[in-house]
């Protein structure tokens, strides 16, 4: 079941289904290309207009008579299509705003409610730039399709398709003229767009390695700098700019040679100047009397303007395709299942009833686990890196469902159990933290958000922060990123004192003091000890002088479960984990202690 259910996310991620999300405002989207068909048309009326009052007044040179009536009848048919022609552009210019008002309401809405369906696993996978990219620019990228790119567009198509039919009903020589900047103009972007596609996904890559950099660096930058480690924080940040720059420096030199071309060929005066030439021609030629060539020079000349209009509104119509396939692919992810009937623990073991889990289908990662974990008690997972510790560890709380078999809290599914009821039950505390920027007081009580200050107060001091937290000038209401900064150890006990306030009866560890100093090491295990008092506790372990003491050790290799027993009875057995301890007890005595130079 678990692994169809990873088949379907694949195939969610590689292919995007169709997903209506214009629906919402698809009544207004109707109404912009209407408003904006009228203002285009009636906005070309005023220069056909000029063309025949030309016709009307021109003859009176020679004759002295002017038909007043049809003079007066065009200029009030141009300032009725001018008047037309604002009120469309304003109303249209409107309703794409609040349309797209509307829009980005409904997306943002439904992006976080499916955020908050899907798989923690999900989150362990992918950077912040990643959630930021779909969040701002692919909801930007539909704003600028909705409130500038549709109306842009439509006015670019109907003005010259309204200028072309005019011009070959008055003087079709002329016209036909008139199409060669335009025809060339189009084969001119062909050539520039060739292997698009490529460029413009490498594009996408690059910004979005960019722009999880970029967020990193900055929620990084007040700890790298408490520590003295700005450049190397800097030097990833500098290097996916670095490429990022280099990439956009490429592909500019690679088209700006056709770019350059199609800008001359588009530019007003060479369209004038070919229009002047032919008119002249027809003229001397006697196919075609001066007035007539008074057409082609007006409309002629605004033929390449709205095309070049629609080549920077094509990048906006490219944009919003592929924002729309991302979000596409997103909304396709499949949510956490929930049973039907959820199933009511009952008690706070942990059981792994024959377990094995693939994160792709293909390649397992655990295989065949069966432990128990009882009530009350502390499990530490050892093991080498990618032993999958840290994914058995994740499957109690669904970061990910197993593939085959099944785990159990108080003899219940965790797959049937609600996530409301689950995240009751178990409380995780890994060794990548996440704050909040909100003020510490918030960030602790983000897990029971009527938690009294007291109880905020009392569990900080049974993590042992609460002293760090009265030395910021504003205390518990010192915002994170702001007037608080706090080392790894620092905020790792933050999410400790977060722990302690859910008080959920089971709790999992990952590795909590991996990459702690020795001092925020002696902090946080003194935190932990309160944290893990009268809970069923599964921790990952890192650093084996910290688990000594537990209920019992289970000793992965390869994703199965080689060794089990305590310490003292591993350490007499003699085998795997005995050598690891042995390992581990000689790199601790020939460690360099902090400060000693050699």
């Amino acid at each position: 079941m678990a692994t169809t259910r990873q088949q379907h996310a694949e195939s969610g991620e590689a292919r995007a289904p169709r997903d209506d999300f214009f629906a919402p405002v698809r009544g207004s989207l109707a109404g912009i290309v209407l408003l904006s068909v009228i203002g285009a048309a009636t906005g070309v009326v005023p220069f056909i207009a000029i063309v025949e009052l030309a016709r009307a007044l021109l003859p009176s040179l020679s004759t002295g008579e002017v038909d007043t009536s049809r003079v007066w009848t065009i200029v009030a048919l141009a300032v009725v299509a001018l008047l037309v022609s604002f009120s469309t552009a304003v109303g249209s210019g409107m309703v794409s705003h609040l349309a797209d008002a509307e829009l980005q309401l409904s997306l943002r809405q439904r992006i976080i409610r499916h955020l908050q369906r899907l798989p923690l696993g999900w989150f362990d996978t992918r950077t912040s730039g990643t959630v930021r990219k779909m969040v701002e620019n692919d909801v930007i990228a539909l704003h600028q399709l909705v409130a500038h790119g549709i109306q842009d567009v439509v006015t670019a198509i109907t003005v010259p398709v309204i200028g072309i039919v005019y011009l070959f009903v008055v003087q079709w020589q002329l016209a036909l003229v008139a199409l060669v900047p335009v025809l060339l103009s189009i084969v001119l972007y062909a050539l520039i767009m060739r292997g698009g596609a490529e460029k413009f996904a490498q594009y996408d890559a690059a910004t979005e390695r960019l722009s999880g950099a970029t967020v990193e660096f900055v929620h990084g930058i007040a700890v790298v700098k408490r520590f003295g480690q700005v450049g190397r924080s800097h030097r990833r940040y500098h290097d996916q700019m670095r490429q990022y720059v280099d990439f956009i420096g490429r592909w500019t030199r690679d088209t700006a040679p056709l770019q350059g071309i199609a800008e001359v060929v588009t530019s007003p005066v060479v369209v004038l100047v070919l229009l002047l030439a032919a008119g002249a021609h027809l003229v001397s030629s006697g196919e075609a009397e001066p007035i007539d060539v008074l057409p082609g020079l007006l409309l002629g000349l605004g033929l390449t303007g709205p095309l070049m209009k629609l080549a920077s509104s094509a990048q906006f119509l490219r944009n919003a395709a592929k924002a729309h396939e991302s979000l596409a692919r997103f909304f396709a992810l499949p949510s956490v299942p929930e049973a039907g009937s959820p199933a009511t623990p009952d008690g706070h073991d942990i059981g792994f009833e024959r377990v094995s889990f693939s994160y792709d289908g293909r390649h397992q990662v655990l295989h065949d686990i069966v432990a128990a974990c009882a009530p009350g008690t502390v499990t530490a997972l050892v093991g080498a890196s990618g032993s999958g510790k840290s994914t058995m560890a994740k499957l109690v709380p669904r970061f990910y469902d197993a593939s085959a078999g099944q785990v159990t809290i108080g003899a219940a599914d965790v797959r049937q159990i609600s996530s409301e009821q689950l995240y009751r039950e178990v409380g995780f505390v890994f060794q990548d933290v996440r704050l909040l920027r909100t003020s510490l007081r918030d960030n602790i009580r983000l897990t029971r958000p009527d938690a009294t200050d007291e109880d905020v107060e009392r569990v900080a001091r049974a993590a042992q922060i609460h002293d760090r937290i009265l030395r910021f000038e504003r205390g518990y209401d010192s915002v994170i990123g702001v007037d608080a900064n706090l080392s790894g150890g620092e905020a790792q006990r933050v999410t400790i004192a977060r722990a302690l306030l859910a008080d959920a009866p089971i709790l999992v560890l990952d590795e909590a003091t991996a990459f702690a100093d020795p001092d925020s090491e002696a902090a946080i295990q003194a935190a932990l000890g309160e944290l893990t008092t009268n809970r069923t506790v599964l921790v990952v372990a890192h650093r084996l002088h910290t688990i000594v003491g537990v209920d019992q050790i289970l000793v992965l290799d390869a994703g199965r479960i080689v060794e089990r027993g305590t310490h003292p009875q591993l350490v007499a057995a003699g085998g795997r984990y005995a050598r690891m301890w042995s390992r581990y007890q000689a790199n601790q005595a020939t460690a360099v202690p902090e400060g000693v130079k050699g």
